[in-house]
């Protein structure tokens, strides 16, 4: 039997089985995640390597150092999940890994290492939209949560209303016609605040008051004017 007609058959057989183990990696961004859920609810483990650090200089996520950086937190964080839930690679039924949307460099890292995991462990591997991966966590922060709901989805790139009409069947409703919150976020954060150009502003002011008054003092009524 081929890995691929395995993984299908083991696919078939966890449709009807009781319990169900998956040890998930996440790679989409700046963050390596790996988790083992049970039976969609419940959080075996999780462990999360973040990536500010990394990127804090530059003022965003650069996608070249997060794909290095996820090339070398993958095993590590695959390995700490596995012992914290106190398991063997053999204990998960299955596996299951971000393909997209996300930066395409770590995707591509999170989905290299989770099909050659895969293939040695003679594991089937899911592939999990990004968005829907946001949708489903609405399912282990309220375990008695059932289709059919409405979901709010604010994610960096992306922002959604979408109408959860089963199990894996969506309707979008709506979603934003430019930046995302996440991007506004990101921009707002980069930019200089009001605040901080009104500042600039009156210091500027201040220094040329400054600089005029070793010749001559304003008198007492003298105002500065409002920034335009």
């Amino acid at each position: 039997m081929t890995y691929t007609e395995s993984a299908r058959a083991q696919l078939d057989a966890l449709q009807v089985k009781d319990h169900v183990r998956i040890l998930a990696l996440e790679t989409s961004c700046d963050e390596t995640a790996a988790a083992i859920i049970e039976d969609g609810r419940t959080i075996v483990s999780n462990i999360v390597f973040s990536q500010i650090d990394l990127h804090a200089l530059y003022g965003g996520v650069v996608p070249e150092i997060a794909s290095r950086a996820h090339v070398e937190a993958c095993d590590r964080v695959i390995d700490e999940a596995l012992r914290a839930a106190d398991m063997r690679l053999q204990d998960v039924d299955a596996l299951a890994v971000t393909y997209g949307p996300g930066l395409v460099g770590a995707l591509l890292t999170g989905v290299s290492c989770m099909k050659g995991l895969s293939y040695a462990a003679n594991k089937p591997l899911i592939p999990v939209n990004h968005i829907e991966g946001h949708v489903s966590a609405n399912y282990i922060s309220n375990p008695d949560l059932k289709p059919p709901f409405l979901c709010l989805v604010v994610s960096g790139g992306h922002s959604h209303i979408v109408r959860v009409n089963d199990y894996g069947d969506y309707t979008l409703l709506g979603q934003t016609m430019d930046d995302a919150a996440g991007e506004a976020f990101d921009k707002a954060a980069r930019s200089p605040t009001p605040a901080a150009h009104a500042s600039t502003h009156w210091r500027r002011r201040a220094t040329r008051i400054s600089s005029r008054s070793r010749i001559r003092t304003p008198p007492a009524s003298t105002t500065i004017p409002s920034p335009a």
